[in-house]
């Protein structure tokens, strides 16, 4: 089967993420697997072709879609699907592809995807819907529905609902997403929207530390090593609720029982290294980045993963970084609104405990139960959920029952 995938993310299968451990599952599966992903302006490199490990990949060359100016980012977005399919006829003419695959964001691919679907009258087309936009923007205050951003909202709105008309089949990050999507777009037929979340493929490396290991990596970076240590890494911005997060981190800044550490980057990063340099806490580590081989080192030899998003959310989100926590065996607790069914999934299936990201007290609380819990017993049933829910067997065998 030829697999046409779709994605602004940069996908190698030689390296591990949800996208390039997806792609690696079809090709192994024996399946010829065809990526376009952007090359962007920064890198200096023209559109290009090549056969990676087995997989077939386009790198087309675009404006800066990431950190960049609004103006730039915004004009590179729409004249990404004109570059794609360009790049795409150029390339990839003489294939027949049997299954086109894509997910948000963005939702600018609504062109690219309809030309394959018209150069590919057989094919099955799959949205992996990621993030729900535009209404995520209208949540966090990004958009409206009136005036100036009104209008973009209209335009971003009707290329949201192509995007559902266009594919066949959506598969979904949670049962809440599911809901969300159906009702707020009844003209979408219920028997193609699906669960079919991030995923992983088991990694034989991942386990539990030795304690001469655990204690080596955080005296490394100067962390107890005689106390609990919950750990947040990631993106720290709007999406996160940082601000939320000061107010936790704040109110728990006495503690001597346990250790917040924070490893991410992003737009809000600057208030949190603001308030730390204006409390410097005893009980709080800040970190700005870490090379991705030690990152995972230390989240390893961490305790609880804490996981935030902004209560203004109406959208169920469902955060990426909770399958490290899964993978590494390691409890959550989930700071969320309460749309979102992470912290709900976690306290169910008895792996995290979920608190309201509107209340400092309930997260203190949180801290409390955890400390008081058997984290052990709590990441070997999280590591279950995600061997049950979060593989790439998994994600592989949602999409493939459609051909089966």
């Amino acid at each position: 089967m030829n697999v046409l995938f779709l994605t602004m993310v940069k996908t190698d299968v030689a390296q591990s993420g949800i996208y390039s451990d997806l792609m690696r599952k079809f090709r192994n599966e024996g399946h010829d697997v065809y990526i376009v992903m952007p090359s962007e302006r920064r890198e200096g490199k023209p559109t290009n072709y090549s056969d990676q490990n087995g997989v077939h990949t386009l790198s087309v060359r675009t404006l800066n879609l990431q950190k960049t100016n609004i103006v730039e980012k915004g004009v590179g977005q729409i004249s990404l699907e004109y570059l794609y399919q360009c790049a795409i006829k150029k390339h990839y003419k003489s294939v027949k592809f049997d299954l086109i695959l894509y997910s948000t964001p963005p939702i600018t691919f609504t062109k690219v995807i309809a030309s394959a679907k018209k150069e590919n009258p057989g094919a099955k087309t799959y949205l992996m819907l990621k993030d729900i936009f535009p209404q995520n923007a209208i949540d966090l205050g990004m958009l409206s529905i009136s005036g100036l951003k009104g209008l973009l909202y209209k335009s971003f709105r009707k290329k949201e609902k192509r995007l559902y008309e266009l594919s066949d089949f959506i598969g979904c990050m949670s049962p809440a997403n599911v809901k969300y999507v159906l009702k707020h777009n009844p003209e979408v037929d219920v028997s193609k929207v699906e669960i079919c979340p991030n995923s992983f493929e088991p990694n034989a490396m991942i386990g539990s530390l030795k304690e001469c290991e655990r204690e080596k990596i955080r005296q490394k970076y100067g962390l107890p090593t005689d106390k609990m240590i919950f750990f947040y890494g990631g993106n720290l911005g709007k999406p996160q609720g940082i601000p939320f997060l000061i107010e936790c981190l704040d109110a728990n800044k006495k503690r001597e029982d346990c250790h917040f550490l924070v490893l991410g980057d992003g737009f809000d990063y600057r208030l949190l290294k603001k308030w730390y340099e204006n409390n410097l806490p005893n009980n709080v580590t800040l970190m700005q980045k870490l090379p991705k081989e030690d990152y995972d080192k230390l989240a390893n030899a961490c305790d609880v993963g804490l996981i935030f998003l902004d209560y203004r959310f109406t959208i169920p989100n469902y955060p990426s970084r909770l399958l490290n926590c899964l993978m590494l065996k390691k409890p959550i607790i989930a700071c969320t609104d309460p749309n979102c069914d992470t912290g709900t999934l976690a306290n169910e299936n008895g792996y995290g405990i979920w608190a309201p990201s509107n209340s400092v007290e309930a997260f203190s609380e949180a801290v409390n139960k955890m400390l008081a819990s058997d984290i052990k017993e709590m990441g070997e049933k999280g590591y279950q959920f995600y061997l049950n829910n979060y593989t790439t067997q998994c994600s592989y065998d949602a999409i493939m029952k459609h051909f089966n």
